[in-house]
């Protein structure tokens, strides 16, 4: 299996990529295939110490900056390390690219080198996090904050497979975001969609709320780019802001000093079920390759939790999976 991990992705670039290749090497046993400025990165290299069988260095000595605008980049800047990564899915040379770069330059430039599935009208991203007993899948978190029934339909569809493929979910629970479980709450997008859901075939349970979510009552949670991605930065902050009251709480007194001691081992499992580093990165259902996006943020945990995501979707195959679930759809009309 060949990952292409883009070396230039992450706010702090390139160590965490250049650790995080070090590390899924010692895991997996395959080279990473790391991609940006050559010197650079085997100047690190050196310095580290690191075993040269770990990585093949593909050179590309340009960046997309986070201050760039995504689609005049995608279509001006041939040789970023997004553009000469995704260049190896669609020549065959790779299985799947993770990057921690901007998200909107990411979509841009996997929709000018890879472009769409035929028939899919706008990719998804899709987010896993986690619920009661286990995780839930939500897209689209950020792609598109502007959308259309038809589109939140192919959400749906492209989250059942990659759930069914990635993490061998048979028949995954559809659920769609809103503020009340009633067929007719929710705003007109959310209106819209939901009688073009309940005509899929998919298993469609209905709008759900938050409480329905994290009660693991649904596999699969759709909705538009901008509610999406709101709700994911909600879980996150609230993650963190539990994480830090607890530990304080527990720090205010002898007496709650020694029950947090007892306690420690179940905080421990809270605190790395609540880390959204333990989720890498999410997919970018829907273009023509297998392509990966994780926080500006990532460290190197977070980034080989995201090479490991990808792994898992290569052994899922859900790109070919994804492919043939729209060509039997597109054949039905």
């Amino acid at each position: 299996m060949r990952i292409v991990l883009d070396a230039m992705g992450s706010d702090t670039h390139p160590g965490p990529e250049v650790h995080a290749a070090l590390e899924a090497y010692k895991l997996w046993g395959e080279p990473i295939l790391l991609v940006g400025p050559e010197a650079k990165l085997k100047a690190l290299f050196a310095d580290i110490g690191g075993d040269p069988n770990a990585v093949e260095i593909v050179h590309a000595p340009e960046v997309l900056q986070m201050t760039d605008k995504p689609a005049k980049a995608a279509r001006g800047k041939a040789e970023t390390s997004m553009a000469v990564g995704m260049d190896l899915i669609k020549e065959g040379k790779a299985d799947a690219f993770v990057t921690a770069g901007n998200t909107g330059g990411a979509m841009a430039t996997a929709l000018f080198r890879l472009g769409r599935i035929r028939g899919i009208k706008r990719p998804g991203l899709a987010g896993a996090f986690p619920v009661q007993d286990g995780y839930s899948v939500m897209i689209d978190i950020g792609a598109n904050t502007n959308c259309r029934p038809e589109y939140l339909l192919q959400f749906a569809l492209m989250g059942a497979v990659y759930v069914s493929q990635a993490f061998d979910k048979k028949s995954p629970r559809i659920g769609l975001l809103s503020n009340g479980e009633e067929p007719g709450k929710g705003n007109m997008l959310v209106k819209d969609t939901y009688p073009l859901l309940e005509a899929s075939g998919l298993d469609f349970i209905g709008n759900v709320e938050p409480k329905e979510i994290f009660a693991g009552k649904v596999d699969v949670v759709v909705s538009d780019g901008f509610d999406g991605n709101v709700f994911i930065k909600a879980i996150e902050a609230v993650s963190k802001f539990l994480v830090e009251i607890i530990h304080d709480q527990i720090r205010s007194s002898a007496i709650s000093s020694i029950g947090g001691l007892l306690a420690k081992p179940a905080f421990a499992h809270v605190r790395k079920l609540l880390d959204p580093s333990e989720y890498g990165a999410a997919p970018l259902l829907g273009v023509n390759g297998l392509v990966f996006i994780g926080h500006g943020r990532s460290d190197t945990k977070a980034l080989v939790n995201a090479i490991r995501v990808a792994r898992q979707a290569v052994e899922g195959d859900v790109l070919a999976a994804t492919q043939s679930a729209i060509r039997e759809r597109l054949a039905a009309k």
